[in-house]
């Protein structure tokens, strides 16, 4: 099968909203958009939509409808619309393994709206290696925030996976890359030790030295993206919210370790505060 984008649509408004983002997203890569809705097995419903007709309006109307808003929109761009049977925990994490990311809508609705985000949502994102992308709905309206705003990469691990998708993603928006690296003092700063400047200065220095060390060879590669390097001490969290915030990101890109357990894969704390506290699109692109 082509490599496409693919959305994850429960009838929400994020999940319309993260559905247009999509398709804009494939135009910019030049594959084709699969829109997905998933069905549960056996007619197995939410109690609150146990009438045939509110049924019938999630099961047709609502993936007709989105699909045919966005062929207006994008004239040029194949698009398919699928419903699948299952539970989106399962079938999600197969159709994007088949494509070249995933897009979920980051908050839903009560009932059905319910199974792209929280505890499924996250599962689905501890159970595929492929970028999954959260895209949060405005306010007041359908539209996007401004795709012209930078790009910016929380960076914790210099993870090859990481620099390859956030500079892929500058290049194609146009926009510069922020790269935002958050650090801590060492644990023993806390148990009463005197404060020492010069001490400090020192972890400022190495830190922004490594930094810049791990980022020159992808600065290198490509000439055509700015990019502009803050090493800071601080939450994580915290800096990357006010990062996308103050510089208007188009996109946020973090890290998820790739573990394996019977119980499935970790989003990681710092991966789940941004997906909480940044109102950008966030992409968490797994990495060993």
């Amino acid at each position: 099968m082509a490599r496409t984008v693919t959305v994850g649509l429960d009838g929400s408004r994020e999940s319309v909203v993260a559905a247009e983002w999509g398709a804009r997203e494939a135009e910019n890569r030049a594959v084709p958009l699969r829109v997905v809705n998933v069905w549960p097995p056996n007619g197995v419903v939410p109690e609150s939509m146990a009438d045939r007709e509110t049924q019938r309006h999630w099961a047709e109307r609502v993936p007709r409808d989105v699909g045919e808003e966005l062929r207006r929109r994008h004239p040029g761009l194949a698009i398919t619309v699928e419903q699948l049977i299952g539970w989106p925990r399962e079938v999600l994490p197969e159709a994007a393994a088949e494509s070249e990311l995933l897009v979920l809508g980051s908050r839903g609705l009560s009932g059905v709206g319910r199974f792209l985000v929280g505890a499924v949502g996250q599962a689905v994102l501890a159970h595929t290696d492929r970028p999954v992308v959260f895209v949060r709905a405005p306010e007041h309206d359908r539209e996007l925030p401004d795709s012209h705003g930078p790009v910016v990469l929380g960076l914790g691990t210099a993870a090859d996976a990481l620099f390859a998708f956030a500079f892929d993603a500058a290049r194609r928006r146009g926009t510069g890359l922020w790269i935002v690296h958050a650090w801590k003092l060492p644990p023993y700063f806390g148990y009463g030790m005197p404060s020492d400047s010069s001490l400090e200065a020192d972890l400022t220095k190495s830190e922004a030295t490594h930094l810049e060390e791990a980022v020159r060879p992808w600065r290198d590669a490509h000439p055509e993206v700015e990019v502009t390097v803050e090493s800071r001490r601080g939450r994580a969290v915290d800096l990357l919210a006010d990062a996308a915030r103050d510089h208007g990101a188009s996109l946020v890109v973090v890290g998820r370790y790739i573990r394996r357990s019977s119980l499935g894969g970790r989003v990681g704390s710092v991966t789940y505060g941004v997906l909480h506290h940044v109102t950008a699109p966030v992409a968490v692109v797994s990495h060993s």
